[in-house]
């Protein structure tokens, strides 16, 4: 033809060739891109886990079953589920004391975000750091209760002793004894809560404390559940 296009008897042949071409272009980019996407997150390496590192893994079918469904706060500050809080921090209590902890999370491949993971970490380190002051301050507060409880029961203690020995001053008197020996009693009864408080009661308190610093900062890896 004048034009330069082809003939007409061979125009349905070119026509049809470039038709499939394109057609298999189009296939080519649809297998292409989900094989890029799903190799940038199969596993979150951001972190890595030491190899003295104690795992704590854990398995979920949707990523927000880790935190709380109720909670409206934006996702760098909302609060980890009850039950996977549990599961954590009771495998971390578990766990060798000198040993580094790591939190492997498994979803299925399918629920792996195409945009990567890039604040997973930070929101569970910042809802530990939470818990972490959270436990500092209870703690703080239990030793302020502590001292008060103790100079009470120092006091209450040295008014016993004194009423003990304003008792004895009346001579050998059975009743007065009986005084006497019951005011003693009293007042160590009274030293009880300061004792029980700086010799026992926070000392889980502060073992929490350790742990929760351990989870805020603990490497954090997402993987498939087809990877091992």
């Amino acid at each position: 033809m004048p034009d330069g296009s082809p003939a007409p008897t061979n125009w349905l042949i070119w026509r049809r060739d470039r038709r499939d071409e394109a057609r298999r272009i189009a296939t080519n980019a649809r297998h292409c891109r989900p094989l890029t996407k799903q190799s940038s997150v199969m596993t979150d390496t951001s972190d890595s886990i030491p190899a003295t590192a104690t795992k704590i893994e854990i398995n979920l079918s949707r990523l927000p079953q880790l935190f709380n469904s109720l909670d409206p706060s934006p996702f760098l500050e909302r609060d980890l589920d009850r039950d996977a809080e549990d599961y954590i921090v009771g495998s971390a209590e578990e766990a060798p004391r000198q040993h580094p902890l790591a939190l492997v999370i498994h979803l299925p491949a399918d629920q792996l975000p195409a945009e990567g993971l890039p604040n997973l970490r930070e929101a569970i380190h910042n809802y530990f750091a939470y818990r972490r002051d959270q436990e500092d301050r209870r703690l703080r507060l239990l030793f302020r209760d502590g001292r008060i409880a103790l100079l009470i029961g120092l006091g209450f203690l040295l008014c016993c002793m004194l009423l003990r020995e304003l008792a004895n001053s009346f001579g050998n008197d059975p009743a007065w004894d009986i005084f006497g020996e019951g005011m003693l009693i009293i007042g160590w009864v009274a030293m009880w809560r300061p004792l029980e408080i700086f010799l026992y009661e926070w000392v889980p308190i502060r073992r929490r404390c350790r742990i929760l610093a351990k989870l805020a900062e603990m490497p954090v890896i997402v993987q498939s559940k087809g990877i091992g």
